[in-house]
C-alpha cells in the first residue's frame, strides 16, 4: 500500500514538473502570463483618470472684447482647456462640432464688456458635445468655475446632440465595439490551433485548398454570426435604449461589417501564430480586452491619457471604430467626414490578413 502511495506522488510530480517545463517553453505563455500584470498596472494606474485635460474649446463673438479676450486666456493658460480656433455664426459652430475640432464653444454676446456695465447679466453661452454625457458635464462645472472666478454668473449652457445626457448615447457604441472585437477574435484566435491540437489539420494540409481559401473559409460563418450581433445590438439601442440613429443606417451596417472583418482577421493572427489554444485563448483575451476597453475612448477620454498612451491607442482598431460609430449614430454625419478613420480600419484588415495568410504558410511548411 505504502509503495503505491509513493508511486502515485511520484507521478503527480512528475506530471507538475513536465507541466512546468511545457509552460516555461512556451514564450509566449510567459509573457501573457507575467507581462500582463504589468500592463494592467500600467493602464489602470495612467488611463483611467476621472480627470479631463486639455478639453478643446471654441470661441465666438470676443474679437475686440478685451474682457472676453481676458476670461478666454485664463481658460487657455489651464491645462484643463486649450482654445483651439474662433469660429463666428452659429454654421461656423455647428460645423466645428461635426469635424470634431473643438469639445465646447464659448460664445460671448456682442458688446459683452459693455454689457457687464450694464443692470442685468451680461450673457454668455456655453456648447458642448453631449454625446460623450461623462465629458459634458464636467466640462460644463470647468467653464461655470472659470466664470465664477472672474466675477461673473453661470453661463448659459446647451448640450449639443444629447440635451438630455443620457449615458446610453456613450456605452451603445462602446457596447458594439467591444462585443465586435472580443467575440469576433476570441471565436476566430482558436480555429487554426484547435485543428493543429486535435489533428485534423493534416486533413487541410492534403487538401487542394489554397491557405486564403482556408481562413476565408474560417472567417464567414464568424462573419454571419457577428453581422446577426450588430442587429441585435441596434435594434436593443433603437427601441430598449432609445439612441437614435442621425446618420445612414446603410454606412453605419458597412462600416459594422468593415470593423468585425478586421477584428476576425486579428482573430486568425493570432491563431496562426500561437501554438496551444491555451495560449492563443489567452492572447485574445488579455490582449484585446484591456486595449479595447481602456484605450479606446469607450469609457475614459483619450486626450485625457499621457501622449505615450494617446499614441498607443492609434494601433487600437476600436478607437476608429467609436469615432465612426458615435459619428453616424449621436452627430448625424456622412463618409465624408469619417473616410480617413474607415480607411485606417480597411488598411488594419489588409495587414492582419496579409500576415495571417503568411503565418500559416509557414506553420504549413
Amino acid at each position: 500500500m505504502r509503495r503505491k502511495a509513493d508511486a502515485s506522488r511520484g507521478a503527480f510530480f512528475g506530471f507538475v514538473r513536465k507541466e512546468f517545463r511545457h509552460i516555461l517553453r512556451d514564450r509566449r505563455t510567459l509573457v501573457v502570463l507575467f507581462g500582463m500584470p504589468v500592463l494592467m498596472m500600467g493602464l489602470f494606474g495612467y488611463a483611467i483618470r476621472n480627470e479631463l485635460e486639455n478639453v478643446r474649446i471654441g470661441v465666438a463673438g470676443a474679437t475686440g472684447d478685451e474682457v472676453a479676450r481676458r476670461i478666454i486666456q485664463r481658460m487657455d493658460a489651464s491645462s484643463l482647456f486649450e482654445v483651439v480656433e474662433e469660429v463666428t455664426g452659429s454654421d461656423g459652430i455647428e460645423d466645428g462640432f461635426r469635424h470634431g475640432r473643438f469639445n465646447a464653444a464659448v460664445i460671448f454676446e456682442p458688446g459683452f464688456a459693455g454689457a457687464l456695465q450694464r443692470p442685468g447679466p451680461a450673457h454668455v453661452q456655453v456648447i458642448t458635445d453631449a454625446s460623450n454625457p461623462n465629458t459634458a458635464s464636467t466640462v460644463q462645472a470647468y467653464v461655470e468655475a472659470v466664470l465664477r472666478g472672474s466675477g461673473m454668473e453661470p453661463a448659459l449652457f446647451q448640450m449639443r446632440y444629447n440635451p438630455e445626457l443620457k449615458s446610453a448615447y456613450l456605452f451603445v457604441p462602446g457596447v458594439m465595439a467591444v462585443i465586435l472585437m472580443l467575440v469576433s477574435a476570441l471565436m476566430t484566435s482558436i480555429t487554426i490551433t484547435r485543428e493543429r491540437e486535435m489533428g485534423s489539420m493534416e486533413v487541410l494540409l492534403v487538401s487542394p485548398l489554397h491557405p486564403t481559401q482556408i481562413i476565408i473559409g474560417k472567417v464567414v460563418p464568424y462573419l454571419a454570426l457577428s453581422m446577426i450581433n450588430v442587429a441585435t445590438i441596434l435594434l436593443l439601442a433603437a427601441f430598449a435604449f432609445e439612441v437614435p440613429i442621425r446618420g445612414s443606417l446603410t454606412l453605419l451596417v458597412g462600416e459594422a461589417f468593415l470593423f468585425t472583418l478586421c477584428a476576425l482577421s486579428l482573430g486568425i493572427l493570432i491563431s496562426s501564430r500561437s501554438s496551444s489554444l491555451q495560449t492563443s485563448t489567452m492572447i485574445a483575451l488579455a490582449g484585446l480586452l484591456m486595449p479595447t476597453v481602456l484605450l479606446s475612448g469607450f469609457i475614459f477620454p483619450i486626450a485625457s491619457m499621457p501622449a505615450p498612451l494617446q499614441m498607443l491607442s492609434h494601433v487600437v482598431p476600436a478607437k476608429w471604430f467609436l469615432i465612426i460609430v458615435r459619428s453616424i449614430m449621436i452627430r448625424g454625419v456622412g463618409l465624408e467626414l469619417i473616410w480617413r478613420e474607415t480607411i485606417i480600419i480597411a488598411g488594419m484588415t489588409l495587414l492582419f490578413i496579409g500576415v495571417s495568410v503568411r503565418s500559416f504558410k509557414l506553420r504549413l511548411e
